[in-house]
């Protein structure tokens, strides 16, 4: 069995055999009214989203030297609340690792 809990093993031999059952009644609910009911099937259908898209302006980087023009795009974007600073560091590191590979494409051509 693994490291699963005897009661979640438990739980689940209970459960398989009402899972149509209980969705049923939690539709049932969740149409009657009971938010909490509601939450769960629309999470169900539409889970949370964790981050949402966002479009701001980079700069198109042709050489290692366009990562200052991009780095100074994405400070300006967390400045004016486009970017979260959490985003922000994903968006640097791209900006990074594009930046390396301009540099390394520029000394394998050079």
């Amino acid at each position: 069995m693994g490291a699963r809990h005897k009661a979640t093993v438990a739980a689940e031999a209970l459960l398989d055999g009402e899972a149509e059952a209980l969705t049923r009644k939690a539709v049932e609910m969740a149409l009657a009214g009971d938010g909490a009911a509601l939450r769960l099937c629309l999470d169900r259908i539409i889970p949370p989203r964790r981050e949402r898209p966002v479009r701001f302006n980079v700069p198109v980087m042709h050489s290692p030297g366009d990562a200052v023009a991009a780095m100074a795009a994405i400070a300006a974007a967390v400045a004016q609340a486009h970017l979260t600073p959490a985003r922000q560091l994903s968006c640097r590191t791209w900006s990074e690792t594009t930046s390396k590979l301009s540099r390394r494409r520029s000394s394998m051509s050079g």
